[in-house]
């Protein structure tokens, strides 16, 4: 009976898939679309995630001892400069999607095999499994070594999907889709969209790029995906979308377009006594470009991250976007001294806009987490408005996976930023309570460039609430690094705990910035 559901399954899945695609056409993003079209005029219809026994009830370590075995690899064979394998389902890998190829134009379903699989230790029937489908697929390419096929790319759960540069070892997480993220009604929780099929183009023998086709679904939205991978030293992903917004379901409150996810533990902003690492993230930042709501000159703002108490969440209102992105700004071993987990290579993703996506807000959202097996951070765009029902909302971006040279100002940057206090003379009166202190050190070509001798200025600020003070700056004055670049030392003092306070810092010469803007958010006291 298991069998015979899941040949049904995906046999239904793939004739719904082809409608309006003419076999005289060559198959491709517009073929998507017009399903997603279709599929957002009817109700949604919930996944079915029941499995065979055996399957359902194996723990993580176990789905890990299922491999697929790499010598039937799709396309190797074929000697093709990249390669798929699959992700068996079983424990929490609970849904399947469906995989095509599209080779000369037409598409065709990869199917299960059970031979193609090292099932390990774990005694299956797996002949039993009938058309089982995937969780989903990785993509080998030869991003280090000619002789060695590397995992080049990921796509598995929901619409997760991560990828390398070359010398960088995975970290964050890329999204399709994120809804209601932050701005769920009351009760109801973060919608999870997810990729139900794709369609992969077979590559060329000499071809440099692999182009991968999605169909994302939800109870709310739907959506077609273009993916057009180039590995390299910054491995890029360009990326197209059509979404549609379902009709008849409840209203999206935020939309979450080209979403990231993160893990930051502890760092120097936030150090843990506990750990013997110094640091324990895969991002320390958010980078932000653009032309702030009723401004009309660019800025670059910087906001380092850190593990909240509790949920919080805070977003820059902008009228255009340059980018956006979270980043692994400190690259040295030495800062987090994990011979395994090796922070020190996980990518920075920078997200380009291609087009004008108009007005909106880049919007951060930080999570507290015990570990860093859990990922707490979560960065996207917010267009300023949703199409109806119906219309299309189709947006283009690049995603650069980064390594030791992240995206960065022109200017200068945020090299680090320790809170915190130094001596303290006990003859003297302590500080006052309230008061914070930073170091914070930039660096940049402009710092670079400056002349011995020159005078910069420390520009802090920290904006009002509700028209009330809620900090004062006490104190900031900038001096040169011995090590090169620029220090600023900062003193604040928080007059209304009961408030979140934002300060914003840059260094400024001659009346220009010579740096992007640091900017921290330091959360209301709890009673």
């Amino acid at each position: 009976m298991q069998r015979r559901f899941f040949a049904t399954l995906l046999i239904a899945l793939a004739s719904s898939l082809f409608l309006g695609a003419s076999p005289a056409q060559a198959f491709g993003f517009d073929d998507v679309a017009e399903i997603a079209r279709r599929q957002a005029a009817q109700p949604w219809q919930a996944p079915d995630e029941r499995l065979p026994a055996a399957l359902s009830s194996l723990d993580y370590d176990a789905l890990r001892d299922i491999r697929y075995r790499p010598e039937r690899a799709i396309w190797r064979a074929e000697g093709l400069p990249f390669e798929l394998q699959f992700f068996h389902l079983g424990g929490g890998n609970r849904v399947p999607v469906a995989v095509h190829e599209i080779h000369q134009g037409q598409a065709r379903a990869l199917h299960y095999d059970a031979k193609a699989w090292n099932y390990g230790q774990q005694k299956l029937d797996a002949g039993s499994f009938g058309e089982l489908g995937y969780a989903g697929f990785r993509v080998h390419h030869a991003l280090n070594n000619p002789a060695y096929k590397d995992e080049l790319v990921v796509f598995l759960g929901a619409s997760y999907f991560r990828a390398l540069g070359r010398g960088q070892q995975y970290g964050l997480s890329a999204r399709g889709l994120a809804i209601d993220t932050v701005g769920a009604p009351a009760g109801a929780a973060e919608e999870f969209p997810r990729f139900k099929a794709f369609w992969i183009e077979r590559p060329a023998a000499d071809a440099t790029t692999l182009t991968i086709h999605a169909l994302l679904d939800s109870p709310r939205a739907t959506g077609a995906y273009r993916f057009v991978l180039r590995p390299g030293e910054v491995t890029q992903m360009d990326v197209q979308a059509r979404l549609f917004m379902r009709a008849g379901a409840a209203s999206v409150n935020t939309l979450g377009i080209a979403p990231l996810t993160s893990m930051f533990q502890h760092g120097e902003n936030q150090p843990r006594a506990s750990d013997f690492r110094p640091q324990v993230h895969d991002s320390d930042g958010l980078l932000v470009a653009g032309v702030p709501a009723g401004a009309s000159a660019e800025e670059w703002l910087w906001r380092p991250l850190f593990n909240p108490a509790r949920p919080l969440a805070s977003s820059f209102a902008l009228q255009r976007l340059r980018g956006f992105g979270l980043l692994q700004r400190e690259r040295r071993f030495a800062a987090y001294e994990d011979t395994e987990a090796r922070y020190d290579r996980r990518p920075s993703t920078w997200v380009e806009p291609l087009g004008d996506w108009g007005p909106g807000r880049v919007e951060l959202l930080l999570l507290p987490t015990p570990d860093e097996t859990h990922d707490n951070i979560a960065a996207y765009w917010v267009p300023a408005a949703l199409p109806a029902p119906g219309q299309a909302l189709e947006l283009a971006w690049r995603l650069h996976w980064q390594g030791d040279q992240p995206t960065a100002p022109p200017t200068g940057h945020t090299v680090q930023s320790r809170r915190g206090f130094g001596w303290l003379d006990a003859a003297k009166p302590a500080p006052p309570a309230g008061e914070m202190q930073w170091q914070l050190d930039f660096d940049g070509p402009a710092l670079r460039a400056l002349p011995p001798g020159t005078n910069v200025d420390a520009v802090v600020t920290a904006p009002p609430v509700g028209g009330r003070e809620v900090a004062r700056v006490l104190e900031a004055r900038a001096y040169p690094h011995p090590l090169g670049g620029w220090r600023m030392h900062l003193r604040v003092l928080r007059t209304d705990p009961t408030q979140p306070v934002e300060l914003r810092a840059y260094l400024r010469h001659a009346g220009g910035a010579l740096t992007e803007t640091w900017t921290a958010l330091i959360p209301q006291e709890q009673p």
